[in-house]
């Protein structure tokens, strides 16, 4: 349920980022629209998203298994690095969780445990390492897209490294000559894109109203008309998706309609001149927030990851608002005991957003997830007791190395 109080306050006119010499008028309407959450049992329960936080721990440990010369490794030398793998509960008993994808046996000294990848898990490793190396270039436009939509083109090397696992890049990756490495202020290392000149990034909104306008000059399909070229940037829409049973208001049906036909400022653009407050602003966050989770691999993120992107993205300090202003456009899973936005388009219009090349293997890791599952069923009934009914050792038991 959404609930909608509306302050009017002044108009503002400012000159246009673009070059022409017309000016653009910035409605600042403070608009105030409270959303009861409501539950969407299918955004809930996507598996690959629910499954997200300890897929990302699995491949972590994989990566660090498999960078070894022996591809295997003793427990001593990881147990204490619980924070490293992102894990809330020991090293020991994360691994032993999934004896489909970590295989455990003795070392070569005093009798220690050590670990290694399944003969499933190498193989399905060795197709991720394809995917990365057939993929490259997509994966390197999607890493240039995230810096080209900051603030001066440029990112530290710690966001970078945060939006990782969401981009779907490989642990190292080569990147061609229009990637910089550069220098922050405090010492702060950095990463910056070059663009061509008159290069011109549309984001997949502009992209898909292109297509589905069809404003492609019919003589050469590959440009714009130029009597077309101001419809991206006045006319596009949000594509929404309400949940089932969602009713809105008529008040706030027409907030939502009043919003739709502001001006589109793309994430891509130039925002230094956009009245903060003002609703193109607003448009502005949300559309920079749907390109994002355009180029994240399940469309989705904790919430709470994306606040650091702030000062670089030129986003409020209260940009979670936008996910619960516009809930026709994201949506919010409480699941796993944190806050995960989602883009409902790409699960609701599946044409409109290409999947993204590391989606698949990854799905198919969490499939050998989910087979250790009955691994360790069957271990427990088989151990419990042997047949003379005298107790056996619980092959799961959970020796301390995090000390």
């Amino acid at each position: 349920m959404l609930f909608i109080s509306r302050c009017a306050q002044t108009l503002k006119t400012l000159p246009s980022s673009s070059s022409s010499s017309s000016s653009t008028t910035q409605i600042r309407t403070y608009v105030d629209v409270y959303m009861k959450w409501k539950k969407d049992h299918y955004f809930d329960n996507i598996e690959h998203i629910l499954r997200s936080p300890q897929l990302r721990s699995v491949i972590a440990l994989k990566n660090r298994i498999t960078s070894e010369p022996n591809s295997c490794i003793p427990i001593s030398s990881i147990s204490k690095k619980t924070h490293h793998f992102d894990l809330s509960t020991k090293v020991t008993k994360f691994l032993r969780q999934f004896p489909s994808i970590f295989e455990e046996f003795v070392g070569p000294e005093h009798n220690l445990p050590w670990f290694r990848l399944t003969p499933e898990a190498a193989e399905l490793d060795r197709e991720e390492r394809r995917v990365y190396q057939d993929s490259a270039e997509d994966l390197r436009g999607r890493l240039r897209k995230l810096i080209l939509m900051s603030r001066d083109n440029v990112l530290p090397l710690s966001i970078v490294q945060g939006m990782r696992w969401y981009l779907g890049l490989p642990p190292e990756m080569d990147l061609d000559s229009s990637f910089r490495f550069v220098d922050l202020e405090d010492g702060v290392k950095g990463l910056s894109v070059e663009c061509s000149n008159g290069e011109k990034v549309l984001s997949l909104l502009q992209k898909n109203t292109i297509k589905n306008r069809g404003l492609l000059c019919s003589e050469n399909r590959g440009l714009l008309c130029s009597e077309n070229r101001g419809l991206l940037c006045s006319e596009i829409e949000f594509p929404l998706f309400p949940s089932k049973g969602c009713r809105l208001r008529v008040k706030i049906e027409d907030w939502l309609k009043e919003f739709q036909r502001l001006p589109y400022v793309s994430p891509y653009d130039d925002y230094s001149r956009l009245d903060p407050s003002s609703d193109v602003a607003e448009k502005r966050v949300v559309g920079f927030l749907h390109e994002l989770l355009c180029l994240f691999v399940d469309h989705s993120a904790e919430r709470k990851k994306l606040l650091c992107l702030k000062k670089w993205f030129g986003l409020p300090q209260k940009v979670h608002k936008a996910f619960e202003r516009h809930p026709q456009i994201f949506y919010l899973s409480m699941k796993n005991k944190t806050c995960t936005a989602i883009l409902r388009e790409p699960y609701r219009d599946k044409a409109s957003v290409e999947p993204h090349p590391v989606l698949a293997v990854r799905k198919k890791y969490i499939q050998l997830m989910k087979s250790s599952e009955l691994i360790l069923k069957s271990r427990r009934s088989s151990c419990r007791f042997s047949d003379d009914g005298v107790v056996e050792k619980d092959l799961d038991f959970d020796f301390d190395f995090d000390g």
